[in-house]
């Protein structure tokens, strides 16, 4: 059986509950919501409207209404960006941002939005008073990731947020990595907007993400549509959620989602999330043991996302996920991961690197195998090395 420790890029497996959501909407009420008054259609608007208010839940947030469904993080991040900024508008962000921050906001800055960059050390961390420096009185907009999806860093909210709000800038996060994997709400980290995916933290499927907007702030919204309401006025709907949600929604995928909330509500998001720290300080600790391997990101004993990207001796990444493939049956992902910049400051932007992200249902044995799986392709890297 597959050994599964690409998490990061989309969690498997799911839930038992969660394709048992999807199949249920796909065979008994897979209707469009919104759309029609008859019971199927209202029992797709109920299961809408029930993840809605879980997924508020979840994030501390009163209104559910605030609460916008996506494609992914991606859409919820592009949303948010070329939703509130205008030529002359200026954003703070990181350079260790995910391609999903970096590429909208290159694309604003070529029609006239002003874009500083906050730098990072060779471990992914960034510092919140070069951060809050950079946020002047022009500012519109911060956006930051939660948790890098290289280095693992957890980004320092908690002294950023506060500091923001009194200076009246939103905070943007980008929680794909951290959504239903580390504690975020409105009311620990009073961010203005949380874009968050489904697929992986959530333990949703494919295809569904979230955006909260805060009442305080309005988006241009990027499509019009069909909302299912006021289909007689041409002017685009401006009552939340509608505004944001324009055409049919991912029934089936949102069905799912909510099941994949509801398992985290089950099992306890802290208990997860101490499984998780656990597996990932196992597997941290067996990685920097290995004389042939460098491992990267916060060190051991540092608060970090789930994950740990490495390299082997003069193996390229590639070589090394492959080899975990085909010889150990360990999924892995090597590469830059959409997040160049991380690769940059920690030096692997060459090669990039081999990233082992860890999952709710990863066990001890998983994480052990792993190192062992490492250490074989090490021992022989370093034995090749020696013949030459």
């Amino acid at each position: 059986m597959t050994i599964y420790l690409d998490n990061a890029a989309s969690s498997c497996p799911k839930p038992p509950a969660v394709p048992e959501a999807v199949n249920d909407c796909l065979k008994n009420y897979c209707a469009n919501p919104g759309r029609g008054a008859h019971r199927l259609a209202v029992a797709a608007a109920r299961v809408i409207f029930q993840t809605r208010e879980k997924a508020a839940s979840l994030l501390g947030v009163n209104d559910s209404a605030n609460i916008v469904f996506t494609q992914n993080a991606t859409d919820s991040l592009n949303m948010a960006l070329h939703g509130l900024l205008k030529p002359g508008d200026h954003v703070v962000t990181s350079v260790v941002e995910h391609n999903a921050v970096i590429r909208p906001l290159k694309a604003l800055a070529r029609r006239g939005v002003e874009v500083s960059f906050a730098g990072a050390d060779s471990r992914g961390r960034i510092d919140p008073e070069e951060v809050l420096a950079l946020a002047g009185p022009g500012t519109r907009l911060v956006a930051l990731a939660h948790t890098s999806n290289v280095s693992g860093a957890i980004a320092p909210l908690k002294a950023i947020s506060p500091a923001l709000r009194e200076r009246g800038v939103p905070l943007l996060v980008d929680a794909a990595q951290s959504g239903g994997s580390l504690a975020l709400d409105v009311e620990s980290v009073p961010a203005d907007m949380i874009a968050i995916t489904g697929h992986k933290g959530l333990m949703g499927p494919q295809g569904v993400g979230l955006l909260y907007i805060s009442p305080e702030i309005e988006l241009m919204s990027v499509r019009q549509g069909g909302t299912g309401t006021r289909s007689e006025d041409e002017q685009e709907i401006l009552a939340r959620p509608d505004r944001y949600e324009s055409g049919t929604l991912n029934t089936p995928g949102i069905a799912g989602l909510g099941a994949g909330i509801d398992f985290l509500r089950q099992e306890g998001l802290g208990k997860i999330a101490a499984h998780k720290d656990e597996m990932v300080s196992r597997l941290l600790t067996g990685l920097s043991r290995l004389e042939n391997v460098s491992a990267y990101g916060p060190a051991a004993g540092e608060s970090r996302a789930p994950l740990v990207c490495f390299n082997v001796g003069g193996l390229t990444a590639a070589e090394v996920a492959a080899r975990l493939d085909r010889e150990f049956d360990i999924a892995s992902r090597a590469g830059l991961h959409c997040a160049p910049g991380a690769h940059r400051v920690m030096g692997t932007l060459a090669g990039g690197a081999v990233r082992l992200s860890i999952g709710p249902f990863n066990s001890q044995a998983d994480i052990d195998t792993a190192v062992e799986a490492v250490a074989a392709i090490s021992a022989g890297d370093r034995a090749n090395g020696a013949r030459d």
